[in-house]
């Protein structure tokens, strides 16, 4: 039998990679097209393609690739890069950020320029220093603060209520519930409980006391007329805080020790002790607070509930092309390079073994699988230990290493005696 003459239309693959790439062909190529506003990453993209090529041996063999894949295993590469930095920086700065201005995201991850707020706006948050404000621990302290009436962020409101002779309980949420600054059409109060942190009447004549232990004005010591002097009087300059703290204790003692009432409250049910009479206090006032919900924010002011809560709202965008420097970039070719050993190895395992006239050959595409896996696990372990031993928190470890280090050497040093 003769041996026909075969006359293929083509004896080149008609899937290889080129040596080099093309600029043009990026913008269509990549899937997401984050980057494709740079020139570049465009570069960049097309300088891949001959990385590719030799470190895959392109010039020896054929390799079943096109500079598509190549240019979308770069994009992926930075935008991997990216996300493991920002993940790095929110590690750094949430805490500080908890509250702040939030943002919205297009479908790539950037912040969408019509709804960010002036202090978002024209800047790229993820690449800033902010200030340190310890704002998680600034909430748990207001917190303690509303609990102990020392200040926090709730409002204090305050409501008067008449006293009536011979009757000694008295229904609080009732009484505010329904009185004409705090009715439920107003919804300041309505079902909501409120939480009594004060109790006390008033009584003009309690205060003039302040003012000296000798029952006259202007006695308080701070540069004020004391009435008649003599000549060789001496006179104190105490500081305001010395005052301000003259003025509570004298507080404390009335609420204390002066009063001829006591209360008890349960479940806001006030009971007055002793009965009252006559000539008890005709009205008796409250300081309390509405009871809200966690998440509501203020429609005077903003506590930051609207604000950043976790790591998803932080206003992190993707990293720039041209804020990467020469370190990232070098992990990103890297991690490409990967990235496209493991399309070729998807590639070569559909046809394990290529048949030719009297022989087949067997392609390597498992070893391209595993090589590419661990390469990528590698890099990425890399990466992440090398950001997490210049958190914040480790560099302030080693600042204060360094300065012990410093006095340590200086004890050791010896100070010279200057003769004159």
């Amino acid at each position: 039998m003769a041996v026909p003459t075969l006359t293929p239309q083509s004896e080149t693959s008609a899937i290889r990679l080129p040596a080099t790439g093309t600029t043009s062909h990026v913008a269509a190529a990549v899937p997401f097209g984050v980057y494709t506003g740079s020139v570049n990453f465009r570069s960049g993209a097309v300088d891949q393609v001959s990385y590719t090529y030799r470190k895959l041996g392109g010039d020896v063999l054929d390799i079943e690739l096109t500079e598509k894949n190549v240019y979308t295993a770069y994009e992926e590469s930075v935008l991997e890069y990216s996300y493991i930095v920002n993940i790095h920086q929110a590690k750094n700065v949430l805490s500080d950020l908890l509250g702040n201005t939030t943002g919205t995201f297009d479908q790539d991850g950037n912040l969408k320029g019509s709804s960010l707020s002036s202090s978002l706006s024209g800047s790229n948050i993820s690449l800033k220093f902010p200030q340190v404000r310890f704002e998680y621990a600034r909430r748990l302290s207001q917190g303690v603060a509303n609990l102990a009436a020392a200040g926090g962020n709730e409002t204090e409101y305050s409501a008067s209520f008449n006293t009536t002779v011979d009757k000694q309980d008295y229904d609080l949420q009732t009484i505010i519930s329904g009185s004409s600054d705090f009715q439920r059409t107003n919804s300041l109060v309505g079902n909501n409980k409120i939480t009594i942190k004060q109790v006390f009447f008033k009584t003009p004549q309690s205060m003039w006391r302040f003012y000296g232990y000798y029952g006259g004005l202007n006695t308080v010591g701070n540069m004020q007329n004391y009435g008649q002097w003599a000549d060789d009087s001496q006179f104190q300059i105490i500081p305001p805080w010395h005052n301000k703290l003259q003025a509570k204790a004298f507080e404390s003692s009335i609420y204390t020790r002066n009063s001829h009432y006591s209360y008890e409250i349960k479940n806001n049910k006030l009971r007055i002790y002793p009965l009252t009479t006559s000539v008890s206090p005709k009205k008796l006032w409250v300081r309390f607070t509405i009871k809200r919900d966690a998440w509501e924010e203020y429609s005077d002011r903003q506590t930051g509930t609207d604000g950043v809560n976790n790591m998803n709202t932080l206003p992190f965008a993707n990293i720039p092309y041209e804020n990467i420097n020469s370190i990232g970039k070098q992990w990103i070719r890297r991690f490409a390079l990967a990235l496209t050993k493991e399309m070729l190895g998807q590639i070569r395992g559909k046809f394990t073994t290529v048949p030719i006239p009297g022989e087949s050959v067997t392609l390597n595409h498992s070893e391209l699988l595993s090589q590419a896996k661990e390469e990528q696990e590698k890099l990425r372990e890399e990466l992440k230990t090398t950001l997490d031993e210049l958190t914040y928190a480790k560099l302030a470890e080693i600042d204060a290493a360094k300065s012990e280090s410093v006095l340590n050497l200086n004890k050791l040093t010896p100070f010279p005696i200057f003769v004159g």
